[in-house]
């Protein structure tokens, strides 16, 4: 099979976004006709249909939508070789992409990164920076969406090499008024009877949570969903569930008077690294920041 066309694959994603080759002609500034005799190329190209023609427009075949999942992926891999490149052109001499948990960028991430862009050696390097759940920020890293990534180091990691980053205390967090309140710590079977406003399912601390209780033949009570720690905070000072939360996020937000109290567990400490396929592989610029990230490893969190 000859390489594919971008142009073409781009139209044919528009095609399947809009339903109809009309619709996408209009979107894309092209006649419908040009469109579908490039569709038509393309699916003599592939060696099956990719579109099922209706009479209101049309729906992509089982192969058209694999087909349409490989030609956004490489489309988005098209557009971030194209600001890679444009980087370059305006004097940069390197950009690196970092994909991190949450408890990372909300707690040390992005000061470290400001730091290391702030030498003067670096100013012009490009870091781009990304949140996503530890198994994503796995499979980014492993599939080349990023030179890094920073995660607990419980996490998965595979094939992927890791240095050592910074690490954190897990706490819990509830109102002033609650009954757990009156505790100098706790362990994490005592708040198994409340209520939790917890992060994504899927990510890393969620998954290890569930694991806990499961060993104790308990299961968590989840009353909220939230994506980051300034709305697990906010549902906790309203007094709707408690929260396990990182020491170090929590004392950002003693404006609300809540307590923090000490997780009494083995794993209540967690430590972060800094990931990447092949350390030999690395940019420059990546080597450099990832050297930058090591160095504060050691540094106290207190």
């Amino acid at each position: 099979m000859r390489d594919l066309d971008l142009t073409t694959l781009r139209l044919f994603v528009t095609v399947c976004e809009a339903g109809n080759i009309a619709r996408a002609g209009e979107r894309a500034n092209i006649v419908g006709s040009a469109i579908s005799k490039r569709l038509t190329l393309l699916e003599h190209q592939v060696g099956t249909p990719l579109l099922v023609r209706k009479r209101h427009g049309v729906v992509p075949t089982a192969a058209g939508e694999t087909l349409l999942e490989h030609a956004r992926g490489m489309l988005d891999s098209a557009a971030r070789i194209e600001r890679d490149m444009e980087a370059y052109s305006a004097g940069a001499r390197g950009q690196v992409r970092i994909l991190a948990s949450v408890s990372a960028m909300t707690e040390s991430l992005a000061d470290d990164v400001a730091s290391f862009l702030q030498q003067p050696p670096h100013s012009s390097i490009q870091v781009d920076m990304e949140e996503r759940v530890s198994p994503e920020i796995v499979r980014g890293v492993r599939d080349g969406l990023a030179s890094l990534g920073v995660c607990w180091d419980a996490a998965e990691l595979g094939a992927l090499q890791s240095r050592p980053y910074r690490s954190d205390h897990l706490s819990i967090v509830v109102p002033p008024g609650h009954a757990l309140a009156r505790h100098k710590r706790l362990r994490f079977e005592q708040t198994l009877d409340y209520e939790y406003v917890s992060l994504p399912i899927n990510s890393a601390v969620q998954v290890m949570l569930q694991r806990a209780a499961a060993q104790l033949s308990r299961s968590m009570k989840h009353r909220v969903m939230v994506s980051n720690f300034e709305a697990a905070m906010r549902v906790v000072r309203a007094g709707l569930a408690i929260s396990l939360v990182p020491r170090e996020v929590a004392q950002q937000h003693t404006s609300y008077g809540l307590r923090i109290i000490p997780l009494d567990e083995p794993w209540a400490q967690r430590r972060f690294v800094v990931c990447f396929r092949d350390a030999q592989a690395l940019s420059p610029a990546a080597q450099l920041l990832v050297d930058h990230l090591a160095a504060q490893a050691g540094t106290a969190m207190t």
